[in-house]
């Protein structure tokens, strides 16, 4: 049985435990929310524990110990001490891998992420993950959150979206991993993908 577009199924709990490469391209289409606001992920980013690029990196510290701890919970940082952003902690086998949500496509509550992103045009409301972050209201508060339980809810992903591929942005180590994933052609994407990157 198919269920319709307005009651979509939850997200497979068990997927957190796969690694963040494979979690990062089967969120997208994903649906993500925060006290009823939010939308369809449509940008992701995966980083590992073995990656220089990855927080988790040199060891657990007090900052990143949401990524050595249970999959499925929110790591929230804050990125250069300005925007705050939301990765989903994964790997059962491999603890300090997470997946940044990178954008999402604004679905539910655009007036409240108006409102918290001062506004109204919906290719500025998640297009990013500072402004994600911002127009969800997410802070420091939800790190650790588990992502399946109130106040946040998602949902899996619908039929299969085109899927772009590329490196990820804004980095200085392991820039030669193209482990940047998105919903192809999408207008919501932080930055487009260049021309032939489909997976």
């Amino acid at each position: 049985m198919t269920l319709p577009s307005s009651d979509p199924s939850p997200f497979p709990a068990e997927w957190f435990a796969l690694d963040a490469v494979t979690l990062a391209t089967r969120l997208i289409g994903a649906g993500l929310y925060l006290d009823g606001v939010g939308g369809l992920i449509v940008e992701t980013e995966a980083y590992r524990r073995d990656d220089p690029a990855s927080h988790s990196f040199r060891g657990e510290t007090e900052r990143n110990r949401a990524m050595f701890g249970a999959v499925g919970r929110a790591y929230v940082y804050r990125s250069y001490g300005i925007h705050w952003c939301l990765n989903v902690v994964c790997d059962a086998r491999e603890p300090g891998s997470a997946v940044l949500i990178r954008a999402l496509e604004p679905r539910a509550g655009l007036e409240r992420m108006a409102e918290r992103r001062g506004t109204e045009a919906p290719r500025l409301l998640c297009s990013g993950p500072g402004r994600l972050a911002q127009a969800l209201g997410i802070s420091r508060a939800q790190d650790g959150a588990d992502l399946l339980e109130a106040p946040f809810r998602m949902t899996a992903p619908g039929p299969e979206l085109a899927l772009a591929t590329g490196p990820r942005i804004g980095i200085t180590k392991g820039v030669e991993q193209p482990w940047r994933f998105g919903h192809a052609g999408s207008r919501y994407l932080s930055r487009a993908f260049r021309a032939g990157s489909p997976a």
